[in-house]
């Protein structure tokens, strides 16, 4: 029911008065809200004006506009609304001719009542659904305070709270520190220098300013040399104000996530923040293009049974859960150290949701839909925070890693490829281990499915679909193309440009079409140009800059100096940039954290390394939101389900299981790595 504590509104359009009012009276009985309409025109009007509807009962044959003419115009205003067909002259073709129009029954007069009751139960149901499917909030409550709750993707509490703190972030008055940050010229002295840690410092002229570099490489409308200062400080402002919103947002599904990076997207431009063209830019960003590919390439995948295949091939020797947990989940953390995370997870994903499907379809699992659920945010999240925990191994593993080796190149401490491999790879099996346990502690009496033999459900699903066509071959081969590519091509052709080029290839050899990239869920993508352009823009503005900063300052003051010291200055550097990396992009924290990280190793009597790895290692810690990397925000759109819309593993699944699984890689990080084989290796 879409809510048990509100009757259901059932519409009833019939030209027959008398036959109206009779089925509306013995509906009305058993409980249900009956609208009466005489007509399709006055059918429409209400339509159009009452948004709580939940069913209509539509008769076939009458004057003027008849069944099938009224349900097409009320489809096109409320498509979301389930319509019984009623006619006194049934037949299988007119049944067929209206199914094609969007019935969603077919039922011939006179109807008993119980059959009828029965057909708008589900028929509302089928509204739940469509509703979830089409992300579109339902309007359901008469009480002030439901209806400031609202529900998911409206909620108007959160989004005026959102709204509230951009409010405050526009007119609080500007932090000294942020105005002299901006104001700080550059020197000779980069490991003393207050703007070390801006993103642009190494194009940055001599003596120059964040103010006046940013005002003459982005040209910012209203931005003067006299007001450049204080231009910029509102507009970082306004970024911290931006990211809280949308990260309140997002964890709370105030609205869809795409309105949220539409949202981010009109305050930027309303605000300046930078050109149109530089805005414009920071949404289209080469991993925006990314996920939009392997979206469509993985329901190219999925529609040619391709991932029923490689289930097959990669789950062989996984036959029971211990397996799973102990042995796959470890090297697969391990296989991330050396590949993109986001490649594998494009990979493995449609996979383990391929399994799933086939254990909750088959007849000799007895086990509840919660049940089979929580299987699916086991094999999500996992995953998610095996691939995420792979990033310390090597500097292939992530561009933060990157981003780090060339930070400390600048200090004449870049790591060869094996001495990063060195001080990381020993962290990656046991922080595996260590969430392989978690999940088995964690999951092992949730899930009630007997007999968890993955290789099993995987050959079984795959050998259905017979010997592999050649629609199969072909998607293995590009698929193959576009890996090795990513894989030796990314430095030059980035993460997007491989992926677009299979799906040209897949179109131009007949197997993919143009259909299968309008019916991916545009809404990660939107989320992740969001994400990727509020990283942009606390950026370039020293939003981020001034953040880190602060952080440390704070973390210097309350917790005292000897958390600075020599013994835990690595600890409190790693906790600092897992926070921080949890709301914005792994990348940008460390392009933010590692100048002024690295140079505090100095003053500390420490290798460089020790905190330049430390600030590295931590930015592989984003578990607790769906924007925390491309891999969170590609599980989560995949565990949606096609039919009802609802969403699988949710955000509070990722907050939940996330804060701990980040606590506990902290534990392995602090314990393990800074406080024990480092000790014997040494710097």
């Amino acid at each position: 029911m879409p809510d048990i504590n509100r009757k259901l509104r059932v519409l009833l359009v019939d030209d027959e008065c008398g036959f109206r009012r009779s089925l509306a009276e013995r509906l009305d009985i058993r409980g249900y809200e009956v609208l009466q309409a005489q007509d399709g025109n006055e059918a429409l009007r209400m339509v159009r004006f009452d948004r709580d509807i939940d069913v209509i009962v539509l008769d076939k044959n009458m004057p003027d506009m008849d069944g099938p003419a009224t349900l097409t115009e009320l489809k096109i205003y409320r498509p979301e609304i389930p319509i019984i067909m009623l006619t006194g002259y049934g037949s299988v073709g007119s049944a067929l001719k209206v199914g094609q129009l969007g019935v969603f029954r077919y039922l011939s007069k006179p109807v008993p009542i119980n059959k009828l009751t029965q057909a708008i139960d589900a028929a509302a149901q089928e509204k739940t659904n469509a509703l979830a499917r089409m992300d579109m909030p339902k309007r359901r409550h008469t009480h002030w305070r439901k209806r400031l709750t609202g529900s998911h993707n409206l909620r108007p509490l959160m989004i005026l709270l959102g709204f509230m703190v951009i409010l405050l972030a526009s007119l609080m008055p500007l932090p000294q520190g942020l105005l002299a940050l901006l104001d700080s010229p550059k020197t000779v002295h980069r490991e003393s220098d207050l703007i070390a840690g801006y993103p642009s410092y190494v194009d940055m002229a001599e003596a120059t300013t964040i103010a006046e570099h940013f005002r003459a490489g982005y040209h910012p409308p209203g931005m003067t040399s006299d007001n450049q200062v204080t231009h910029l400080a509102r507009r970082a402002m306004l970024m911290v104000g931006l990211i809280v919103m949308a990260a309140l947002f997002w964890a709370t599904g105030a609205v869809p996530m795409g309105v949220t990076a539409l949202i981010v997207a009109v305050v930027m431009y309303a605000s300046g923040v930078m050109r149109p063209d530089g805005i414009a830019q920071a949404f289209a960003k080469d991993a925006v293009v990314f996920i939009f590919g392997v979206l469509v390439l993985s329901r190219v995948i999925v529609s040619t049974g391709l991932d029923r295949r490689l289930a097959m091939l990669l789950l062989k020797p996984v036959r029971n859960l211990h397996l799973l947990l102990f042995v796959f989940l470890p090297l697969f953390a391990l296989t991330c150290s050396f590949v993109s995370e986001s490649i594998l997870i494009a990979l493995m994903m449609p996979l383990f949701i391929s399994v799933y499907r086939e254990i909750k379809q088959d007849p000799k699992q007895t086990a509840s839909p919660e049940s089979h659920r929580q299987l699916l945010v086991m094999f999500a999240l996992m995953l998610c925070y095996a691939s995420n925990l792979g990033g310390p191994g090597s500097p292939a593993a992530g561009g933060r890693n990157a981003v780090m080796v060339g930070i400390l190149a600048d200090y004449g401490q870049a790591p060869s490829f094996l001495q990063w491999m060195k001080y990381g790879l020993p962290f990656v099996p046991v922080a595996g281990l260590a969430v392989g346990l978690y999940f088995f502690v964690a999951f092992r009496r949730r899930i009630k499915v007997r007999n968890l033999d993955v290789a099993e459900f995987a050959r079984r699903s795959s050998k259905r679909l017979g010997p592999m066509n050649r629609e199969e071959h072909v998607t293995a081969a590009v698929s193959l193309l576009v890996i090795v590519l990513w894989i030796f091509g990314s430095e030059r052709f980035g993460m997007g440009g491989p992926i677009l080029l299979g799906l040209v290839l897949l179109n131009l050899l007949g197997v993919m079409k143009w259909r299968e990239i309008t019916l991916i869920h545009w809404d990660v993508v939107f989320l992740y140009a969001g994400a990727s352009a509020l990283g942009k823009g606390l950026a370039v503005t020293g939003g981020a800059l001034f953040l880190a900063q602060g952080s440390m300052d704070l973390l210097a003051k309350t917790a005292g100096e000897s958390l600075l010291g020599e013994t835990f200055l690595p600890m409190t550097v790693s906790l600092v940039t897992g926070l921080i990396t949890n709301i914005m992009s792994d990348g940008a924290t460390v392009a933010a954290l590692g100048p002024i990280t690295v140079p505090m190793a100095q003053d500390a009597g420490l290798h460089p390394w020790a905190l330049g790895f430390a600030t590295a290692y931590a930015s592989s810690f984003p578990h607790m939101l769906i924007i925390g990397t491309p891999a969170n925000a590609l599980v989560y759109i995949m565990c949606k389900d096609p039919v009802t819309g609802r969403q699988l593993v949710t955000q509070k699944d990722f907050l939940k299981h996330g804060f701990l699984v980040f606590l506990l890689s902290f534990a392995i990080l602090w314990l393990w790595t800074f406080l024990g084989y480092w000790q014997w290796i040494g710097f």
